[in-house]
């Protein structure tokens, strides 16, 4: 099996069981969870080199590499940040420690909807607890402990990713040194919260939901999770990028004047739809989005994002994407504004890409000079503060 230049290979998943209870910001309480998740490169005799990895909304703990039985030469995709993580590569596994997981709620391993209920003995579905992006920080603090990593040399995330990397600097502030927020924002705006409702009342007005017990009845409901899936994507792409991509191209050479697929991006859309549907779960996307919801750190301290980073100790590397739309530049400025304000250590790149929010995934070339400056820097100053 022939691996890709810089790959980090052959990777497997683990798992930790957690039995110390996990107090939510919903009033609940997990009793016990389980997490996923999976490390590249090796963490030094200091533990100093590690770097965490916060998944956006369907992202997963495989973040690179690949799993046993995924062969390049037949196909197989790496993980979904394979761009960024490697050797040689933006973020180096000759040099970090990196670890990625799969959070509470998710669908690759770790506590969810689809597990089984110890209460009950059926899938918790609709009665899995709504969780916080303060929860998962929680839940990786305690991976954190597990792991033997007193702080981390950089979290790093894009996305709700990013808010998770807001998040540790605000509640874990002794835990980062570097924090990379990618493409994110300090709370959702009116017009996203809406796209996600619309994205929830496909998935719950769909007959095989069944109140979301669908596990029970033997089914899925793929076509709320396709349309929920549908409208998401479109929001991850910019105009520019969905006109070179696709244009107004059809399908076949003359209109066929009907309700099928008729121009290619119809078709894309449904494509992905699809394929998504049958690799999701429905529960953790209604819970995914409500997370991404609520997520609005500075409401605890009156509305005010810089009294909010006022314990913050880490230095801050924030990046944002001309044609990002969901979550746009000036989404980025405010945050950086308020670090400022907050007399924080900020550096600030927006750049010009045309793909939309998805960049951020993407091997765009002045985002990974600019995001690979950052993390070298990094390197250098923790085995320069090793060695002495």
């Amino acid at each position: 099996m022939n691996y890709p230049p810089k790959s980090v290979g052959l990777v497997t998943p683990q798992h930790v069981h957690v039995t110390e209870p996990l107090a939510l910001a919903c009033g609940r309480t997990l009793a016990n969870y389980d997490v996923v998740y999976e490390t590249y490169g090796t963490l030094n005799a200091n533990a100093s080199n590690a770097v965490l990895i916060c998944h956006a909304l369907s992202g997963h703990h495989h973040a690179a590499g690949f799993h046993e039985g995924e062969d390049p030469d037949q196909g197989a995709k790496p993980g979904w940040w394979d761009s960024a993580i490697g050797p040689g590569k933006v973020i180096d596994t000759n040099r970090f420690y990196v670890v990625a997981l799969n959070n509470l709620g998710g669908c690759h391993g770790s506590t969810g909807p689809a597990s089984i209920n110890p209460d009950t003995g059926e899938p918790w579905g609709p009665d899995f607890p709504i969780v916080a992006v303060r929860d998962w920080v929680k839940m990786q603090a305690r991976l954190s402990d597990y792991l033997g990593i007193e702080q981390w040399a950089a979290v790093v995330g894009g996305s709700l990713g990013g808010m998770q990397v807001l998040r540790w600097s605000i509640d874990q502030p002794q835990r980062i040194a570097n924090a990379v927020i990618i493409a994110s924002a300090p709370k959702l705006t009116a017009q996203n919260i809406a796209f996600n409702e619309v994205a929830r009342q496909a998935i719950r007005r769909d007959p095989d939901f069944h109140a979301g017990r669908y596990y029970q009845h033997g089914v899925v409901p793929e076509v709320g999770l396709s349309l929920a899936r549908m409208v998401g994507h479109i929001t991850y792409l910019s105009d520019d990028a969905m006109r070179q991509k696709f244009g107004r191209d059809l399908r076949k050479a003359t209109y066929q004047y009907g309700f099928d697929a008729e121009f290619q991006v119809e078709s894309y859309l449904r494509y992905q739809g699809e394929v998504f549907s049958k690799r999701f779960d429905a529960n953790t996307y209604l819970l995914m989005t409500r997370v991404l919801d609520y997520f609005d750190p500075a409401r605890d301290y009156g509305h005010d994002l810089a009294k909010t980073f006022a314990k913050a100790q880490c230095r801050f590397m924030v990046m944002s994407f001309t044609t990002d739309w969901r979550f746009a530049p000036a989404r980025s400025r405010e945050i950086v504004d308020a670090l400022v304000k907050a007399g924080k250590d900020v550096s600030y790149a927006e750049i010009d890409a045309p793909q939309g929010h998805d960049s951020f995934l993407l091997d765009n070339q002045r985002y990974m000079d600019l995001f690979g400056a950052f993390m070298t820097r990094i390197a250098n100053e923790r085995e320069a503060a090793d060695a002495s």
